[in-house]
């Protein structure tokens, strides 16, 4: 089994940095591993933080705290609502901790948020929201100053699709054969034209949350909040959408969404024809990234729920795409 998923080997870490964090006597509760590992950890105290235990050769410690270093800036400035982070007592955000076999994993505590995730049948309204959040976080990255050293993944072309993609190559997903090899390919030639002509300029391209899909919103009540920023980097602004429909862009219901989503984000900033019309390439693109991360993480339990049906379903959008802008 790979350390990524052993349970009882990341489990040690958590509770080495539950010390760390001088909640040694916490209760811990394993609550996913994919990328990372986060549990929640319940103090006799009454604290209740998420840990984040780091997937080894992802992140840098650099990268790790220039992701709190915006979020800390999104808070300050009340742009989202997010959980903060805990520092241990002795003001550590990243803590460093080792395994007994040698290892050592890059470990974040987060204070818990309360909600959750939103529920189908109020997708309409929550993606007007998430349009608005989204715009806000747009406006304040294009405006934020950076602090020095600052460092996050780009998600262009040829690190999402090429041949330096950090989930690996399209081709490797599961269930791609001739047939798909072919239409995929085209589609891939055909995003990588679009995306060449509209540019990266300033206005287009930029730091952006890069997975706010609906397992990364919290609903509680009226409210989204958004967390996990672990994949934020540079990218296209528009990207945004697409990460929001990860999994579900083969739902009738997803023009509408976009329409929700583009209607909310009008109420904070501004969207041009030229965008709206080009969302259908972003919204591909990660459909296409998707492919990628599920044949580099087949054994993560969520990409082996999808298996090879998600690339077939793929090409059928592919399909689509093609007729729409080829």
């Amino acid at each position: 089994m790979s350390q990524d998923l052993d349970t009882e080997h990341l489990q040690v870490f958590a509770e080495k940095a539950a010390v760390e964090h001088g909640m040694a006597d916490a209760a811990i509760t394993l609550l996913n591993v994919s990328e990372n590992a986060t549990y929640r950890l319940d103090s006799s105290d009454g604290r209740r933080v998420v840990l984040r235990v780091h997937r080894t050769g992802y992140h840098t410690r650099e990268a790790i705290q220039s992701e709190l270093a915006w979020v800390r800036s999104l808070r300050d400035e009340q742009v989202v609502r997010t959980a903060p982070v805990v520092p241990t007592p002795d003001g550590r955000e990243v803590v460093g901790v080792r395994h007994p076999g040698g290892e050592e994993r890059f470990v974040v505590a987060f204070e818990w948020m309360d909600g959750v995730h939103p529920p189908q049948d109020r997708l309409l309204d929550d993606f007007a929201q998430l349009g608005a959040i989204t715009a806000r976080l747009h406006s304040h990255a294009k405006t934020w100053q950076q602090p020095t050293g600052f460092t996050r993944f780009t998600w262009d072309y040829d690190t999402s699709l090429g041949d330096r993609g950090h989930w690996g190559r399209w081709q490797d997903g599961l269930g791609v054969g001739r047939p798909e090899l072919d239409v995929l390919g085209r589609c891939s030639d055909l995003l990588r034209e679009r995306l060449v002509a509209f540019g990266r300029g300033p206005e287009r391209f930029g730091l952006v949350h890069a997975d706010m899909r609906l397992a990364n919103l919290l609903v509680d009540g009226p409210h989204v909040g958004v967390i996990d920023f672990d994949d934020c980097g540079f990218s296209w602004y528009l990207y945004d959408l697409g990460s929001s429909l990860s999994f579900i862009e083969h739902l009738p219901v997803v023009p509408e969404l976009i329409d929700s989503w583009v209607t909310g984000y009008r109420t904070v900033a501004p969207l041009s024809p030229a965008e709206v019309a080009e969302l259908p390439t972003f919204v591909m693109l990660r459909r296409l990234l998707l492919v990628a991360w599920i044949g580099s993480h087949s054994a993560v339990p969520e990409a082996q729920a999808l298996g090879a049906e998600f690339t077939t379903v793929s090409c059928d959008l592919a399909e689509n795409y093609l007729s729409m802008f080829g």
